[in-house]
């Protein structure tokens, strides 16, 4: 399935030693790497960071329209293990901690929070979503 508005696509460039630049189809870019000396994100701590701002981005959006938020932070969580399954990420967590101001509107969303996390974990967020029901990768050389 290739449709121009489902297709969504990254390309990876090696800058250095275990280092790599991912540009996306817009221009933005960001770094990675083995998670040695450079502050680089690994790749394992980028799907947690892809996890938890999906999340963050699906519950912002569902409460912000009752109240925007006063202060919003999203832990995500894992243990990488090494099994008879080879090497995987076990027991990932999202904790949010969401404040809103006082008033109709920040009650309105606080009553919305629990709803919005739900909806976003259990159909909104495409990462946790493919994380969870689990899609096969395609390795192919060019």
């Amino acid at each position: 399935m290739t449709s121009s508005d489902t297709f969504r696509s990254v390309e990876l460039t090696k800058i250095g030693a275990e280092r790599f630049k991912a540009t996306n189809a817009r221009g933005g870019e960001t770094y990675f790497g083995n998670g040695g000396e450079d502050p680089d994100f690994t790749p394992v701590e980028m799907l947690l960071a892809a996890i938890a701002g999906c999340s963050a981005l699906d519950v912002d959006a569902i409460t912000g329209k009752r109240e925007l938020a006063d202060g919003f932070r999203v832990a995500a969580s894992g243990h990488k293990v090494r099994d008879e399954h080879g090497n995987h990420l076990v027991d990932i967590t999202l904790t949010f901690e969401v404040s809103f101001p006082e008033g109709e509107g920040g009650d309105a969303a606080r009553e919305m929070l629990p709803k919005a996390v739900d909806m976003s974990r259990d159909r909104l967020c495409a990462v946790s979503r493919t994380v969870q029901l689990g899609e096969p990768v395609d390795y192919r050389l060019a």
